[in-house]
């Protein structure tokens, strides 16, 4: 058997940025407020934990004085700075760039559709932490769009200016821009040019799926790591699964099953934005020791 990992899994450059600012907080201070799971994973949690990083909620937050905050990858919105300064927190802003970037794209297009009574629309989880971040940039007026079903709070006699959660898939939101338009030309087809389309994906996390095809195309079976939490990992799975029937998701090597090799397969093991490469190694290494 031989046993190879994806070079290009693991963390992207937005997370890695965060857990640096994190361990860098944490071997000065000893301790750090973190608001939510730095990253959808929950071994890496729990390393980090060890070193002392205290995840709390935005409830939690409010009662909070006078210390230090990690704001992770995914960003915030506005009233999470408000907070901070009223309640005399240090914040930590380790928001992605790209993030960043795009909060100021959606606040600044946001403010231009509403002069035209028009709608925001964001593709992506609702709830999401990062869509939380960009629909706060909107007053929380912006509508989120997962599937067919939230269509219908969209007025497609109006104009639609539409962004995407960095982390979705471009197939997804080619998807939905086609099923806009479709409904644009079935109600109101004069309202064609005012629909603005913004594809705000990351092509660091997009340019994965067709590397991920391949990988899983060369392998027999393929070890796909990810936290259950994570929503870029459930994406990328399914990359694997429909190039490689014999996909596994697993979220730490005590799930591995001897009964999915054979010993002369040849294993892929590859992961998801959140996935630490040391997790990767360590499935890894189980692995090996599984076949001997």
């Amino acid at each position: 058997m031989t046993i190879d990992i994806d070079h290009k899994s693991g963390y992207c450059f937005g997370v890695e940025f965060a857990i640096q600012m994190a361990e860098d907080e944490l071997d000065e201070t000893g301790t750090l407020y973190c608001l939510g799971d730095i990253v959808h994973n929950g071994m890496e949690v729990e390393r980090l934990a060890a070193k002392g990083l205290k995840v709390i909620n935005h409830k939690e937050l409010t009662e909070l004085h006078n210390c230090k905050v990690l704001i992770r990858a995914h960003g915030e919105p506005p009233e999470t700075y408000q907070l901070a300064l009223k309640n005399n927190i240090e914040l930590i802003d380790a928001s992605c760039p790209v993030v960043l970037k795009l909060q100021n794209r959606v606040r600044n297009a946001h403010q231009k559709v509403k002069q035209e009574e028009g709608q925001t629309v964001i593709y992506g989880k609702q709830g999401h932490a990062e869509v939380v971040g960009l629909t706060g940039q909107t007053a929380n007026e912006a509508i989120v769009v997962m599937n067919d079903e939230d269509l219908a709070q969209v007025d497609f006699s109006k104009p639609i200016t539409l962004f995407s959660q960095t982390t979705k898939s471009t197939k997804g939101f080619g998807e939905l821009v086609g099923k806009i338009k479709t409904k644009i030309a079935d109600t109101a087809p004069e309202m064609e040019t005012a629909f603005n389309i913004n594809d705000s994906i990351c092509r660091q996390v997009s340019n994965r799926d067709p590397h991920l095809k391949i990988f899983s195309q060369e392998h027999d079976v393929i070890l796909f790591v990810s936290g259950k939490k994570s929503s870029n990992g459930k994406a990328l799975y399914q990359v694997c699964k429909a190039e490689n029937e014999r996909s596994y998701f697993i979220e730490n090597e005590t799930e591995l099953d001897a009964s999915w090799f054979n010993v002369d397969d040849k294993v892929g093991i590859c992961g998801a934005t959140s996935t630490p490469t040391w997790l990767m190694e360590q499935v890894k290494e189980k692995l090996a020791e599984l076949v001997n």
